[in-house]
């Protein structure tokens, strides 16, 4: 018997819809010279307690806090998915990962078709720095990347194809920099850039790449990777396992983390282009170990987990040329897959035709103009099969979808089975199932994540072939 792989879609991601009416809503008279530069920072595995902006002062993260200070915080902010690479190609397209067959992070081929999921995201895919490419930025991409490439993945496209100029990536790509990738793994002591310095190099490489294109719009994935674990604050850790996923470790390195944000926002200063920079700070997905749920607030779940703790991220956009310091918004509901949109309302930038966007345009909201109300639910998928990680403790393994709507979120599985239903905004911790009490809610809402889960959904299989 010979086996062949094959993909098989249920539903198709390139549907044919009109684009966003209002993706030149931003002042369309602005020259290309007056568009500001864009930066994403997007942190690895790390919680939304994890800041002293947001958390109650058991570790601090001053410089961080600096951008909060200096910008505007979301108290409601999702990520599209609970796990690093869904999570990325949802920033990355404006859709839910789901639909273009990325369930969980990308791995071996045999561990991504347990996961029912593809090896790459298809770069036919929309992308955003193709998007602000076509709008004349440059682009960059440093850092992590794990949305295809490494481990036995060879034939992964290489990272120019999603619309990057320049690159630096980790050893989960399809080119990564040999100074960061001496073994096929996070670290390794013969790295030539040791894994407490790597932050320090993405930030030199993000500055110099800001100061040769001066003259021009520029666009940054500053990407790093240094929160995930394992935590080596220094050489002497290396051998010393036992101390890698441990509080200590883990508040160093994040003291380290904080350290060269800060540099990094020093160096835009001294370039001249901090003023006219719209910074993003957040993180792909939730803690994991959480230390007894402080790295999360409080909130039920964590990474790999669809409750709020899993999906909550820290949030924090700055741009002193246009948005008002110091402000905090506690009424809008908005989530990586509305990034893309939001930032060609800001740009004037064109969303790429014939694909049903999962996220809106929610760039009023992340100017400081006023809140926005979401007009698109959003929903998630995470963990259908035996094959997907779970959180070690059952109260925080959740339901495989889920769906918000207004304050109600919904968590099931594809079966209708373990429905739950919770008042996000009178119970964000999700300690009181409201689906018996409120079953039309309930129902109605389950329906629709279901219905979408199996028409959205890829499939991943094996056929076996004489």
């Amino acid at each position: 018997m010979k086996q062949m792989e094959k993909l098989f879609y249920i539903g198709i991601p390139c549907i044919f819809a009109n684009c966003y009416s209002e993706s030149t809503s931003i002042d369309k008279t602005e020259t290309k010279e007056q568009r500001p530069n864009i930066v994403i920072i997007y942190t690895d595995d790390m919680g939304i307690g994890d800041l002293s902006c947001y958390n109650s002062g058991w570790v601090t993260t001053p410089n961080i806090d600096r951008l909060a200070a200096n910008g505007l915080k979301f108290n409601h902010y999702y990520t599209a998915s609970p796990v690093s690479s869904p999570s990325r190609v949802s920033l990355t397209t404006g859709m839910f990962p789901t639909e273009w067959g990325v369930n969980t992070f990308l791995h071996e081929r045999a561990g991504n078709a347990e996961c029912e999921q593809v090896d790459y995201l298809d770069p036919s895919a929309p992308s955003m720095a193709k998007v602000l490419k076509d709008a004349g930025y440059s682009t960059a991409h440093i850092g992590k990347w794990h949305m295809g490439g490494g481990r036995d993945v060879n034939d992964a496209p290489q990272i120019p194809l999603y619309g990057f100029d320049e690159y630096v990536s980790t050893y989960e790509s399809p080119d990564p920099d040999k100074l960061i990738t001496a073994s096929d793994w996070i670290w390794s002591k013969q790295d030539s850039i040791k894994r407490w310095e790597r932050t320090g190099y993405f930030v030199d490489k993000a500055l110099d790449f800001l100061s040769r294109h001066k003259n021009n719009p520029c666009f940054v994935n500053l990407w790093p990777d240094d929160m995930h674990d394992p935590w080596i604050p220094q050489e002497e850790f290396f051998d010393e396992k036992a101390s890698w996923t441990s509080r200590s470790n883990f508040v160093a390195v994040l003291k380290e983390y904080d350290r060269q944000i800060g540099r990094f926002i020093d160096g835009l200063e001294k370039l001249g282009i901090l003023k006219n920079t719209l910074i993003i700070f957040t993180s792909d997905n939730g803690a994991l170990p959480t230390f007894d749920q402080i790295r999360t607030n409080g909130l039920r779940g964590s990474k790999v987990s669809l409750y709020e703790g899993g999906i909550r991220m820290p949030f924090i956009i700055s741009w002193p040329a246009k948005i008002k310091e110091g402000e905090i918004e506690d009424e809008s509901v908005v989530c990586s897959v509305d990034i893309l949109p939001s930032l060609c309302a800001i740009t004037g930038a064109k969303m790429p035709e014939g694909f049903n966007y999962s996220g809106e345009d929610m760039s009023k909201s992340l100017l400081g103009i006023k809140a926005q109300h979401r007009k698109k639910d959003l929903v998630w998928d995470f963990g259908r099969n035996r094959f997907f990680g779970r959180p070690p403790q059952v109260h925080h393994q959740s339901p495989h979808l889920s769906i918000r709507r207004g304050d109600w979120k919904v968590l099931v599985n594809a079966d209708g089975t373990n429905l739950e239903l919770y008042n996000i905004k009178k119970d964000p911790n999700e300690t009181t199932n409201m689906a018996k009490k409120q079953p039309k809610i309930a129902s109605e809402m389950s329906e629709k994540v279901i219905k979408w889960y199996f028409t959205k959904r890829k499939i991943r299989y094996t056929i076996n072939r004489l």
